[in-house]
């Protein structure tokens, strides 16, 4: 499918502030808020696009940084949303073009009606890139160590505790290993999320992320829990979105030593599959490691969840 390629600086100012524009109206999605920019034409690469853009919007001369994030997107309009840090720029931004702006503190970002497009944006800027899911345990003491080893060495923000066949063999043994990795990773101020259990979820107020055959089950309470979802399709994916889920893992990417009779889709069907619901942050799951969220984000990940590649023997 032919997208139209948009571009979009995330401007910060001195305080940290970073700058949203409102569509005026007699636009699509007039009211909406979102990152200042617009189409890349012909024989412009995206860093001319934005350059061009934002000074014929906001009336200032940019230096465009790093990419942020590209997010592929089907409807309301076939698109991508190509998004790069601003390193700098002269002049103080005004609206050119009659649209309101707003400076906005980054933890508020949320609190503005967006595009779908936009709001991956916003995610890959205050949530976490990467995410562990732990192994099941062989030993508890040695797994619970490896856990605080994993999220210092790799810097990790976000866990699922995730050990279905030893929960099932070992329930209170699991759960007491939940209990304190819990407590662990609170001390850390990590976000936790449990693998599948509502009970757990709901008892110690942590996330449950679901298994992708409970999106459609009937007879599970999900009320007043924070959700995810491992996701294999695009069924799955919007599953996942109409129950209000705070991201999803897509996959697998590439085949995987846990289940090597399991081809990876690859990253263009990761990028076809994410662009049909793109509201949702979504990682990338199979194969991946650190050296893989760049890749990720160019395909509209929010980044990679990864057992191996994060957990400490």
């Amino acid at each position: 499918m032919k997208r139209i390629h948009v571009v979009a600086g995330v401007i910060r100012d001195v305080r940290g502030r970073i700058l949203l524009a409102r569509r005026t109206q007699g636009r699509d999605l007039a009211g909406l808020w979102e990152f200042p920019g617009g189409k890349v034409e012909q024989g412009e690469t995206p860093q001319q696009a934005l350059q061009r853009e934002l000074q014929e919007e906001l009336g200032i001369e940019a230096v465009i940084g790093a990419a942020v994030i590209a997010v592929p997107q089907h409807a309301p309009k076939a698109l991508t949303l190509d998004v790069h840090e601003v390193k700098s720029y002269r002049n103080a931004p005004r609206g050119l073009d009659g649209q309101a702006l707003a400076w906005v503190p980054p933890e508020k970002l949320t609190q503005y009606p967006m595009p779908p497009a936009d709001g991956p944006v916003v995610a890959a800027l205050l949530q976490p890139d990467r995410l562990l899911i732990t192994p099941e345990p062989e030993d508890s003491d040695r797994w619970r160590e490896s856990l605080q080893a994993a999220v210092t060495q790799h810097d990790i923000r976000r866990v699922q505790l995730r050990a279905p066949k030893f929960a099932a063999a070992h329930p209170e043994a699991w759960r007491a290993l939940v209990e304190r990795a819990n407590a662990l990773m609170r001390e850390r101020d990590i976000d936790v999320w449990i693998n599948g259990d509502a009970a757990l979820a709901r008892e110690l107020d942590i996330g449950l992320h679901l298994r992708a055959s409970q999106l459609t089950s009937v007879a599970d309470d999900f009320s007043g829990l924070r959700l995810a979802a491992s996701c294999h399709s695009i069924a799955e994916l919007e599953a996942a979105a109409g129950l209000g889920c705070a991201f999803a893992l897509l996959g697998p990417v590439r085949e995987t030593r846990s289940h090597p009779d399991v081809a990876g889709i690859g990253w263009d069907a990761f990028r076809e599959m994410r662009a049909h619901v793109p509201a949702i942050p979504v990682y990338a799951l199979g194969g991946m490691g650190a050296g893989d969220i760049a890749e990720a984000r160019r395909h509209g990940a929010q980044g990679v969840a990864a057992i191996s590649a994060f957990w400490s023997a």
